[in-house]
Protein backbone atom coordinates (compact mmCIF):
# COMPACT_ATOMS: atom_id res chain seq x y z
CA UNK A 1 0.00 0.00 0.00
CA UNK A 2 1.34 3.41 -0.86
CA UNK A 3 1.20 5.36 2.38
CA UNK A 4 -0.81 8.53 2.70
CA UNK A 5 2.03 10.91 3.42
CA UNK A 6 3.57 9.74 0.17
CA UNK A 7 0.37 10.25 -1.74
CA UNK A 8 -0.14 13.72 -0.29
CA UNK A 9 3.35 14.80 -1.26
CA UNK A 10 3.21 13.25 -4.72
CA UNK A 11 -0.25 14.68 -5.34
CA UNK A 12 1.00 18.12 -4.33
CA UNK A 13 3.81 17.84 -6.85
CA UNK A 14 1.48 16.55 -9.56
CA UNK A 15 -0.79 19.51 -8.85
CA UNK A 16 2.12 21.81 -9.64
CA UNK A 17 2.88 19.96 -12.84
CA UNK A 18 -0.70 20.22 -14.00
CA UNK A 19 -0.97 23.91 -13.29
CA UNK A 20 2.56 24.00 -14.24
CA UNK A 21 1.95 10.65 -1.60
CA UNK A 22 5.89 8.87 0.89
CA UNK A 23 7.49 6.18 3.76
CA UNK A 24 10.99 5.20 5.15
CA UNK A 25 13.24 4.81 8.16
CA UNK A 26 14.80 8.26 8.20
CA UNK A 27 14.82 11.38 6.03
CA UNK A 28 18.15 10.35 4.58
CA UNK A 29 16.59 7.10 3.35
CA UNK A 30 13.74 8.69 1.42
CA UNK A 31 14.19 7.97 -2.26
CA UNK A 32 12.25 8.52 -5.49
CA UNK A 33 12.13 4.81 -6.41
CA UNK A 34 10.84 3.52 -3.06
CA UNK A 35 7.77 1.92 -4.68
CA UNK A 36 9.39 0.90 -7.97
CA UNK A 37 9.31 -2.79 -7.13
CA UNK A 38 5.73 -2.96 -5.87
CA UNK A 39 3.92 -0.15 -7.71
CA UNK A 40 5.96 0.86 -10.76
CA UNK A 41 3.19 3.05 -12.19
CA UNK A 42 2.55 4.96 -8.96
CA UNK A 43 3.32 8.43 -10.28
CA UNK A 44 1.28 7.95 -13.45
CA UNK A 45 -1.70 6.65 -11.48
CA UNK A 46 -1.59 9.59 -9.08
CA UNK A 47 -1.06 12.07 -11.90
CA UNK A 48 -4.13 10.83 -13.79
CA UNK A 49 -6.24 10.91 -10.62
CA UNK A 50 -5.16 14.47 -9.80
CA UNK A 51 -5.93 15.57 -13.35
CA UNK A 52 -9.48 14.30 -12.87
CA UNK A 53 -9.78 16.08 -9.52
CA UNK A 54 -8.62 19.36 -11.05
CA UNK A 55 -11.04 18.97 -13.95
CA UNK A 56 -13.85 18.72 -11.39
CA UNK A 57 -12.68 21.72 -9.36
CA UNK A 58 -9.74 24.13 -9.79
CA UNK A 59 -9.71 24.46 -5.99
CA UNK A 60 -8.20 20.96 -5.86
CA UNK A 61 -4.76 22.32 -6.72
CA UNK A 62 -4.29 24.95 -3.99
CA UNK A 63 -6.22 22.85 -1.47
CA UNK A 64 -3.87 19.87 -1.92
CA UNK A 65 -0.78 22.04 -1.80
CA UNK A 66 -1.98 23.71 1.41
CA UNK A 67 -2.82 20.30 2.90
CA UNK A 68 0.75 19.12 2.31
CA UNK A 69 2.20 22.15 4.11
CA UNK A 70 -0.20 21.87 7.06
CA UNK A 71 0.64 18.18 7.46
CA UNK A 72 4.42 18.59 7.34
CA UNK A 73 4.52 21.75 9.46
CA UNK A 74 2.58 20.36 12.43
CA UNK A 75 3.92 16.89 13.37
CA UNK A 76 6.00 16.07 10.35
CA UNK A 77 4.97 14.64 6.98
CA UNK A 78 2.93 11.69 8.27
CA UNK A 79 -0.57 12.32 6.84
CA UNK A 80 -1.97 12.86 10.35
CA UNK A 81 -3.94 15.78 8.93
CA UNK A 82 -6.04 13.20 7.06
CA UNK A 83 -7.27 11.44 10.23
CA UNK A 84 -10.91 12.16 10.99
CA UNK A 85 -11.20 13.90 14.37
CA UNK A 86 -13.88 12.53 16.72
CA UNK A 87 -14.48 16.11 17.91
CA UNK A 88 -15.04 17.42 14.41
CA UNK A 89 -12.12 19.85 14.54
CA UNK A 90 -12.04 22.19 11.57
CA UNK A 91 -8.78 23.72 10.37
CA UNK A 92 -10.55 25.64 7.59
CA UNK A 93 -8.84 23.33 5.09
CA UNK A 94 -10.88 22.87 1.93
CA UNK A 95 -12.54 19.46 1.41
CA UNK A 96 -11.31 19.37 -2.19
CA UNK A 97 -7.77 18.81 -0.93
CA UNK A 98 -8.79 15.84 1.19
CA UNK A 99 -10.85 14.41 -1.66
CA UNK A 100 -7.93 14.71 -4.07
CA UNK A 101 -5.84 12.54 -1.74
CA UNK A 102 -8.66 10.05 -1.13
CA UNK A 103 -9.28 9.69 -4.85
CA UNK A 104 -5.56 9.24 -5.55
CA UNK A 105 -5.36 6.60 -2.81
CA UNK A 106 -8.37 4.76 -4.27
CA UNK A 107 -6.81 4.87 -7.73
CA UNK A 108 -3.53 3.40 -6.45
CA UNK A 109 -5.32 0.69 -4.48
CA UNK A 110 -7.36 -0.27 -7.56
CA UNK A 111 -4.15 -1.40 -9.29
CA UNK A 112 -3.47 -5.07 -8.33
CA UNK A 113 0.28 -4.37 -8.27
CA UNK A 114 -0.15 -1.51 -5.82
CA UNK A 115 -2.89 -2.72 -3.53
CA UNK A 116 -1.80 -2.51 0.10
CA UNK A 117 1.81 -1.69 -0.79
CA UNK A 118 3.32 0.58 1.05
CA UNK A 119 4.82 17.88 -10.74
CA UNK A 120 4.64 24.47 -12.15
CA UNK A 121 7.93 22.80 -11.60
CA UNK A 122 8.58 19.11 -12.01
CA UNK A 123 11.04 17.57 -9.59
CA UNK A 124 11.98 14.18 -8.20
CA UNK A 125 9.87 13.33 -5.16
CA UNK A 126 11.45 11.39 -2.29
CA UNK A 127 9.26 8.46 -1.27
CA UNK A 128 9.18 6.19 1.75
CA UNK A 129 7.72 7.61 4.97
CA UNK A 130 5.23 5.98 7.33
CA UNK A 131 1.86 7.47 8.31
CA UNK A 132 1.18 8.97 11.73
CA UNK A 133 -1.28 7.40 14.16
CA UNK A 134 -2.76 10.51 15.81
CA UNK A 135 -4.12 13.90 14.84
CA UNK A 136 -5.08 16.59 17.35
CA UNK A 137 -5.62 20.32 17.39
CA UNK A 138 -3.42 20.51 20.49
CA UNK A 139 -0.39 20.06 18.22
CA UNK A 140 -1.36 22.64 15.61
CA UNK A 141 0.88 25.70 15.46
CA UNK A 142 1.04 27.43 12.11
CA UNK A 143 1.94 30.87 10.76
CA UNK A 144 -0.71 33.58 11.06
CA UNK A 145 -1.86 35.75 8.20
CA UNK A 146 -0.55 38.84 9.97
CA UNK A 147 2.86 37.50 11.02
CA UNK A 148 5.86 39.75 10.52
CA UNK A 149 9.16 38.56 9.08
CA UNK A 150 10.67 37.70 12.46
CA UNK A 151 7.67 35.54 13.37
CA UNK A 152 7.71 33.80 10.01
CA UNK A 153 11.44 33.09 10.24
CA UNK A 154 11.07 31.83 13.81
CA UNK A 155 8.38 29.36 12.79
CA UNK A 156 10.12 28.05 9.69
CA UNK A 157 13.41 27.70 11.55
CA UNK A 158 11.71 25.11 13.80
CA UNK A 159 11.26 23.05 10.62
CA UNK A 160 14.91 23.46 9.68
CA UNK A 161 14.02 25.88 6.89
CA UNK A 162 15.75 29.16 6.10
CA UNK A 163 14.32 32.56 5.23
CA UNK A 164 14.97 31.83 1.56
CA UNK A 165 13.06 28.52 1.88
CA UNK A 166 10.19 30.35 3.57
CA UNK A 167 9.94 32.95 0.83
CA UNK A 168 10.06 30.31 -1.90
CA UNK A 169 7.33 28.27 -0.20
CA UNK A 170 5.25 31.43 0.22
CA UNK A 171 5.15 31.50 -3.56
CA UNK A 172 2.57 28.70 -3.31
CA UNK A 173 0.17 31.55 -2.62
CA UNK A 174 0.12 32.05 -6.35
CA UNK A 175 -2.69 29.49 -6.07
CA UNK A 176 -5.93 29.52 -4.11
CA UNK A 177 -7.98 32.00 -2.15
CA UNK A 178 -8.54 33.37 1.35
CA UNK A 179 -11.74 34.18 3.20
CA UNK A 180 -12.36 37.89 3.62
CA UNK A 181 -12.05 37.52 7.40
CA UNK A 182 -8.30 36.87 6.95
CA UNK A 183 -7.53 40.21 5.28
CA UNK A 184 -10.53 42.55 5.48
CA UNK A 185 -9.06 44.30 8.52
CA UNK A 186 -6.27 45.58 6.24
CA UNK A 187 -8.66 47.36 3.86
CA UNK A 188 -10.16 50.86 3.99
CA UNK A 189 -6.74 52.42 4.33
CA UNK A 190 -5.85 50.64 7.56
CA UNK A 191 -2.69 49.10 6.10
CA UNK A 192 -0.51 51.65 4.30
CA UNK A 193 1.43 48.87 2.56
CA UNK A 194 -1.69 47.95 0.56
CA UNK A 195 -2.07 49.50 -2.86
CA UNK A 196 -5.12 51.85 -2.73
CA UNK A 197 -6.62 50.48 -5.93
CA UNK A 198 -6.20 46.92 -4.60
CA UNK A 199 -7.82 48.07 -1.34
CA UNK A 200 -10.86 49.35 -3.25
CA UNK A 201 -10.97 46.16 -5.34
CA UNK A 202 -11.01 43.96 -2.25
CA UNK A 203 -13.77 46.00 -0.66
CA UNK A 204 -15.90 45.39 -3.74
CA UNK A 205 -14.99 41.71 -3.87
CA UNK A 206 -15.93 41.11 -0.23
CA UNK A 207 -19.22 42.97 -0.73
CA UNK A 208 -20.13 40.34 -3.36
CA UNK A 209 -18.60 37.17 -1.90
CA UNK A 210 -16.74 35.94 1.17
CA UNK A 211 -13.35 35.23 -0.42
CA UNK A 212 -10.74 36.65 -2.77
CA UNK A 213 -8.08 34.95 -4.87
CA UNK A 214 -4.52 35.22 -3.63
CA UNK A 215 -3.57 35.91 -7.25
CA UNK A 216 -6.50 37.33 -9.16
CA UNK A 217 -4.68 37.40 -12.50
CA UNK A 218 -3.79 33.70 -12.82
CA UNK A 219 -5.66 32.17 -9.84
CA UNK A 220 -5.21 28.56 -11.01
CA UNK A 221 -1.79 29.01 -12.61
CA UNK A 222 1.47 28.27 -10.77
CA UNK A 223 3.83 31.09 -11.72
CA UNK A 224 5.83 33.96 -10.19
CA UNK A 225 3.11 36.62 -10.41
CA UNK A 226 2.68 36.35 -6.63
CA UNK A 227 6.02 38.10 -6.18
CA UNK A 228 5.22 40.72 -8.78
CA UNK A 229 2.00 41.46 -6.89
CA UNK A 230 4.00 42.01 -3.71
CA UNK A 231 6.15 44.57 -5.53
CA UNK A 232 2.96 46.48 -6.32
CA UNK A 233 1.39 46.35 -2.85
CA UNK A 234 -1.09 43.68 -3.90
CA UNK A 235 -0.28 41.00 -1.32
CA UNK A 236 -3.57 39.66 0.03
CA UNK A 237 -2.36 38.67 3.50
CA UNK A 238 -0.23 40.81 5.75
CA UNK A 239 2.26 37.93 6.01
CA UNK A 240 2.56 38.02 2.23
CA UNK A 241 3.08 41.75 1.84
CA UNK A 242 5.61 41.92 4.68
CA UNK A 243 8.02 39.92 2.51
CA UNK A 244 8.36 43.03 0.38
CA UNK A 245 7.90 45.81 2.90
CA UNK A 246 10.66 44.38 5.09
CA UNK A 247 13.98 45.28 3.49
CA UNK A 248 15.59 42.07 4.76
CA UNK A 249 13.50 39.94 2.42
CA UNK A 250 12.73 42.38 -0.38
CA UNK A 251 15.68 41.42 -2.56
CA UNK A 252 14.56 37.78 -2.67
CA UNK A 253 11.06 38.86 -3.70
CA UNK A 254 12.56 41.02 -6.44
CA UNK A 255 14.74 38.11 -7.60
CA UNK A 256 11.81 35.70 -7.90
CA UNK A 257 9.60 38.35 -9.47
CA UNK A 258 12.10 38.75 -12.31
CA UNK A 259 13.15 35.12 -12.70
CA UNK A 260 10.46 32.45 -12.68
CA UNK A 261 12.96 29.67 -13.40
CA UNK A 262 14.97 30.45 -10.26
CA UNK A 263 11.75 30.59 -8.23
CA UNK A 264 10.68 27.18 -9.57
CA UNK A 265 14.09 25.69 -8.72
CA UNK A 266 14.20 27.15 -5.20
CA UNK A 267 10.58 26.14 -4.58
CA UNK A 268 11.42 22.54 -5.54
CA UNK A 269 14.40 22.53 -3.16
CA UNK A 270 12.29 23.97 -0.32
CA UNK A 271 9.47 21.48 -0.94
CA UNK A 272 11.97 18.61 -0.76
CA UNK A 273 13.32 19.93 2.55
CA UNK A 274 9.77 20.38 3.87
CA UNK A 275 8.98 16.79 2.90
CA UNK A 276 11.81 15.55 5.15
CA UNK A 277 10.36 17.07 8.31
CA UNK A 278 9.40 14.59 11.05
CA UNK A 279 9.75 11.40 9.03
CA UNK A 280 8.08 8.47 10.81
CA UNK A 281 9.58 4.97 11.00
CA UNK A 282 8.09 1.52 11.53
CA UNK A 283 8.60 2.09 15.26
CA UNK A 284 6.29 5.12 15.48
CA UNK A 285 4.23 5.00 12.29
CA UNK A 286 2.11 2.69 10.17
CA UNK A 287 0.86 2.28 6.61
CA UNK A 288 -2.77 3.32 6.88
CA UNK A 289 -5.30 1.33 4.85
CA UNK A 290 -8.00 3.99 5.11
CA UNK A 291 -6.73 7.57 4.87
CA UNK A 292 -9.18 8.79 7.48
CA UNK A 293 -8.55 6.32 10.33
CA UNK A 294 -5.56 4.68 12.06
CA UNK A 295 -5.35 0.94 11.44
Amino acid sequence: MANLGALASLAAIVVLAEVAILSSFAAAQLRPDYYAGVCPNLEGIVRDSVKQSMAKSPISAPATLRLFFHDCAVMGCDASVMIVSPTGDDYSLKPEGFQTILDAKAAVDSDPQCRYKSGGPNYTVELGRYDGKISTTNNVTLPHGDDNLDSLNAFFSTLGLSQADMIALSGAHTLGAADCSFFQHRTRGKDPSMNPSFDAQLQGTCARQNFAFLDDVTPVGFDNLYFQHLQNGRGLLGSDQVLYTDERSRSTVDYYASNQGIFFYDFSVAMTKLGRVGVKTAADGEIRRDCRYPN
